[in-house]
C-alpha cells in the first residue's frame, strides 16, 4: 500500500477535472482528524473525503455520506465560516511532494473578495489539513503541532506555513540525469531504498517497480552497479515520469486470489504472478482497496476470540498426542514379556529352586536368550508375572491406540476450522463457525431463545468452459455442499491430505473439460491450508463415490477410488459470481 506523490498526482489531475471552478456547499468534520467537503460544479455534487488519521490518511471521492457530530468542532467551524460558498480556483501539488494546495475564492464579512489556501499534507502519522490566508499564515490546522512535538516545523495558528526541506530529497520531476547517478549511486544500501531515499514522493512500491522495470535486482548495493547500468535505470526512470508528467495514469489494484494487496496509479509489472484489476478512477481504486482491507482487517478482529480458542485446543491436543504417543511407545516391549512367559512355561521345569535367571533357546528367533527370574517365585508364578506385565501393556496398548486415533481426528477437525477461520470473508462467514465450535464442545452454548440465523453460502464460481463450481468456506458448508447439494455425477475435489475446502463442479450430465478440471483443482488448492504453493495435490472424484463416516466431523469424507493432479493455487481469470 503506497500512498505515494504518483497517487497524489492522479488524484490531483482528477480533481482538477471534477471540481475546479467549483463551490464549497457543505463542511463536516465526522472524526477529529477527518473532512468531508461537499462540492457542486457544472450540475454535479461531489464528496471529497479528506483525513489525516496517523494510521490511515487518504483523500479521494466517495458516494457514502458521512455526517458530522451534533457540535462542530472549532476546525470545522471556522472553515464554514470563511470558506463556506467559496470558489475552488486551484488545486495543485508541489513537485511530487504528497501534499495538495487548494486555492479557495471567497468574500469576506464586508463582501471583499478573498484568497485562502487549504492544504492537506498525506504524510502517515505527520499528515495534516492546514489553513493558510494567501500570504502563508497559517489560521489555524486540524492538528496543532507546537515546539515540544516537532523541532523541525511548528504548525499553529499565526506561525508562516512551510514545507519542511528534512530529508534534502531531489525532485523526480525535475532531476537531471547526473544528480540521479551521483545521488542514488553513491549511496552503501539496498538500490530500491537508495531511491526512494533520495527521491521526493517515490515510495519502496514504486522504487522495486522501477528496479523490476530495469532488471536491476533491488537488493543490491546501489554503489555497486556500473555507469551503463544507471543509465538504463535512468532511462525506465525518465519513463515513468514522462508518465506522470502527462497524466497518463492507470489505476490498479492487485490482488492475491480475492485479498488486495497494493493499489497503483501506473502500471506494476513486478506482480505478473497476481491479477492486476483496472478501476475507472483513482477515487474509485482508493475506495474500493480500502473497503475490502477494512472488511479483511474487521474480519480479522472479530476472528481473534474464535482462533484463540481454535489454537488453544490445537496446543492441548497436540500436547496431548505427544504424551500419549511416547506412552505408546513404552509399549513395545509388551511382546517380549509374553516370549519369557511362554519360555519359562516351555522350559522352567528344569529350574533349582531360587534360581535367578533362565537361559534358554528363543523358538521364534532360534536365538539363545536369558530371561531374569524373581527367586523366590515358582517357574509358573515368575511365568504369570510376565503374563500379567504383557496382559497390562496390551490394554494400554490398546487404549492408546484408540486415544491417539481421536486425538488425531480432533486435531485433524480444529486445523480445518482455522482454515476455514483464515477463508472467512464475511460477518456471517464466523457465525456458522463459532456454532460449529458451539456443537463440538468447544464454545459454551449461551441459551437465548433465539436460533442462531445462518447467512453465509459457499462461493459460486463459474468456469471459463460455463460450468458452476462451488467453493465450501467451513465444515458445515462442505457437508451441505458434499452430501446434499451435489449429486452423483457432480464432481468433488479436495487437497489431499491437507484441511481446506470441498469443491464441487457441477457437471450437469455433461463431460467436463480438462480445463474445468483444472480451474476446480485450482481452487481446492487455493481454499486449502496450502494456498501459495507451487504443486498442490488435488484429490477428485465423483460425488456418488464419496462415503461419510459415522460420527465423524462434519465435512470429514472417506474414499476408495478417485484421480489425483499436481497444480498450482494460483485461481487468477476464475470468474466469481456475485449471487
Amino acid at each position: 500500500m503506497a500512498f505515494d506523490g504518483t497517487v497524489i498526482a492522479a488524484i490531483v489531475q482528477e480533481l482538477n477535472t471534477c471540481i475546479l471552478g467549483g463551490r464549497i456547499s457543505k463542511i463536516a468534520q465526522p472524526e477529529t482528524d477527518e473532512l468531508m467537503l461537499t462540492i457542486k460544479n457544472e450540475r454535479k455534487q461531489y464528496r471529497l473525503l479528506i483525513s489525516a488519521g496517523a494510521s490511515l490518511p487518504l483523500i479521494y471521492f466517495t458516494e457514502n455520506n458521512k455526517p458530522g457530530p451534533m457540535t462542530a468542532p472549532n476546525f470545522c467551524m471556522l472553515l464554514r465560516k470563511h470558506i463556506n460558498g467559496g470558489k475552488i480556483i486551484g488545486i495543485r501539488q508541489p513537485g511530487l511532494e504528497r501534499i495538495i494546495h487548494f486555492e479557495i475564492e471567497h468574500l469576506d464579512e464586508l463582501g471583499d473578495l478573498c484568497h485562502k489556501t487549504l492544504t492537506v499534507e498525506i504524510m502517515g502519522k505527520h499528515s495534516n489539513i492546514i489553513f493558510c490566508r494567501e500570504d502563508g499564515t497559517i489560521i489555524d490546522s486540524i492538528k496543532h503541532i507546537s515546539a515540544q512535538v516537532s523541532s523541525v516545523r511548528e504548525v499553529l495558528p499565526g506561525r508562516t506555513y512551510f514545507i519542511p526541506e528534512t530529508q534534502n530529497k531531489l525532485d523526480p520531476l525535475t532531476v537531471t540525469c547526473d544528480a540521479f547517478i551521483q545521488n542514488v549511486g553513491s549511496k552503501p544500501m539496498p538500490l530500491a531504498k537508495a531511491l526512494y531515499s533520495t527521491l521526493t514522493g517515490f515510495s519502496p512500491l514504486i522504487a522495486e517497480e522501477l528496479c523490476h522495470r530495469a532488471s536491476l535486482e533491488s537488493a543490491q548495493s546501489a554503489n555497486s552497479f556500473t555507469e551503463n547500468e544507471y543509465l538504463h535505470l535512468y532511462r525506465q526512470f525518465t519513463l515513468l515520469m514522462d508518465a506522470v508528467r502527462q497524466g497518463e495514469f492507470t489505476p490498479n489494484i492487485i490482488y492475491d486470489g480475492n485479498v488486495p494487496v497494493e493499489f497503483a496509479v501506473l502500471e506494476l509489472t513486478q506482480y505478473q504472478d497476481m491479477t492486476a484489476h483496472s478501476c475507472d478512477t483513482v477515487s474509485s481504486m482508493l475506495e474500493q482497496y480500502y473497503a475490502m482491507k477494512n472488511t479483511i482487517t474487521r474480519i480479522r478482529q472479530k476472528s481473534v476470540d474464535l482462533r484463540r480458542i481454535v489454537q488453544t485446543a490445537l496446543d492441548r491436543n497436540h500436547k496431548k498426542y505427544e504424551l500419549q504417543f511416547k506412552q505408546l511407545k513404552d509399549t513395545d516391549k509388551r511382546e517380549k514379556y509374553r516370549v519369557y512367559g511362554e519360555l519359562i512355561n516351555t522350559y522352567g521345569y528344569g529350574l533349582e529352586p531360587g534360581a535367578k535367571k533362565l537361559t534358554a533357546l528363543n523358538y521364534y528367533t532360534n536365538e539363545e536368550i536369558t530371561i531374569p527370574l524373581d527367586e523366590h517365585k515358582t517357574p509358573q508364578e515368575n511365568a504369570q508375572k510376565y503374563f500379567d506385565k504383557y496382559n497390562k501393556l496390551k490394554r494400554t496398548y490398546e487404549a492408546l491406540t484408540d486415544l491417539i486415533r481421536e486425538t488425531d481426528h480432533e486435531i485433524r477437525h480444529l486445523e480445518s476450522i482455522s482454515t476455514s477461520l483464515d477463508i472467512a470473508l464475511l460477518e456471517e462467514d464466523l457465525v456458522q463457525i463459532k456454532e460449529e465450535l458451539t456443537e463440538y464442545g468447544y464454545i459454551r452454548r449461551r441459551y437465548t431463545g433465539k436460533k442462531v440465523k445462518i447467512t453465509s453460502h459457499p462461493f459460486h464460481y463459474r468456469s471459463s468452459d460455463g460450468f458452476d463450481i462451488y467453493v465450501g468456506k467451513n465444515n458445515l458448508q462442505n457437508e451441505e455442499l458434499s452430501f446434499k447439494f451435489a449429486v452423483g455425477n457432480d464432481w468433488w475435489f479436495h487437497a489431499k491430505d491437507c484441511p481446506g475446502s470441498h469443491v464441487i463442479v457441477k457437471s450437469m450430465g455433461k463431460e467436463l473439460p480438462d480445463h474445468t478440471f483444472e480451474e476446480a483443482a485450482r481452487l481446492a488448492a487455493y481454499y486449502s491450508k496450502k494456498r501459495g504453493a507451487d504443486k498442490v495435490e488435488i484429490d477428485y472424484v465423483e460425488k456418488k463415490h464419496l462415503r461419510k463416516v459415522n460420527g465423524a466431523a462434519p465435512g470429514f469424507v472417506i474414499y476408495h477410488t478417485n484421480y489425483s493432479m499436481i497444480i498450482d493455487s494460483d485461481i487468477t481469470g476464475i470468474e466469481l459470481v456475485k449471487d
